[in-house]
C-alpha cells in the first residue's frame, strides 16, 4: 500500500515539474557554462521520467501479460517447420 501511495505520488509530482513556467523566460544562467538553464531542466526531467516509468514497470506490470506473451511464443515456435 505504501509503495502505492509513494508511486502515485511521485507521477504527480512529476506531471507538476513538467510545467516549468519558472524558466520560461530565462536564457541565463547556463549550466556547465554552455547549457541553457531550461534545457538542462529538461534533461534532468527526462532521467526523472525516466526513473519513474522504470518504477512503475518493475513494481505494477501486470504479471499476466507476461505468462501470455509467454505462451503465445511458445504456441508460434511450434508452429515453424
Amino acid at each position: 500500500m505504501l509503495k502505492k501511495l509513494f508511486l502515485s505520488l511521485m507521477v504527480i509530482v512529476v506531471f507538476l515539474l513538467h510545467q516549468d513556467f519558472w524558466n520560461w523566460q530565462k536564457t541565463e544562467p547556463f549550466v556547465l557554462g554552455f547549457l541553457p538553464v531550461g534545457l538542462a531542466y529538461h534533461a534532468g526531467y527526462a532521467i526523472l521520467a525516466a526513473v519513474m516509468m522504470a518504477l512503475l514497470v518493475k513494481f505494477f506490470w501486470p504479471a499476466d501479460l507476461d505468462r501470455f506473451e509467454s505462451k503465445l511464443d511458445d504456441e508460434n515456435k511450434s508452429r515453424k517447420p
